[in-house]
């Protein structure tokens, strides 16, 4: 096995931070160049969560899981509504895909064009889904 297989199992090209977040449930987007002018387009990355999770947050924690699922969606919506209500006006779906596990979000992110430094929490974009 060569040394970027290995980087991809591990989840060394991840930075730790963001690794540990989505090993903890949390959802990572970023932001991608939008079809045209006046769009806006967003990648996220939402792991899933089962009942395991759901126990620990009765607990007052958070489960971290090496071998979470993933999915995948590429949204693209009209920029001036990112800020309203609305915002699912004019949404439209681009792209989506689920994988298995760590490899295989690596993988998708690849297929996509999509490096995992890229992306940031959602609070850290305007991201509205």
């Amino acid at each position: 096995m060569d040394s970027s297989q290995d980087s991809t199992h591990d989840g060394s090209d991840w930075p730790v931070d963001k690794l540990t977040a989505l090993r903890l449930g949390r959802k990572l987007v970023t932001e991608v160049p939008a079809s045209r002018p006046g769009r806006r387009a967003f990648v996220d990355i939402t792991p899933s969560r089962d009942r395991s999770d759901d126990r620990a947050r009765d607990e007052g924690w958070v489960r971290q899981d090496k071998g979470r699922r993933f999915s995948l969606r590429h949204r693209e919506y009209d920029g001036h509504r990112l800020d309203g209500f609305d915002h699912d006006i004019g949404a439209t779906l681009v792209a989506s895909a689920d994988a298995a596990d760590e490899v295989a979000l690596r993988a998708a992110l690849t297929a996509w064009g999509l490096r995992p430094d890229s992306f940031v929490h959602p609070w850290q974009t305007d991201d509205p889904a």
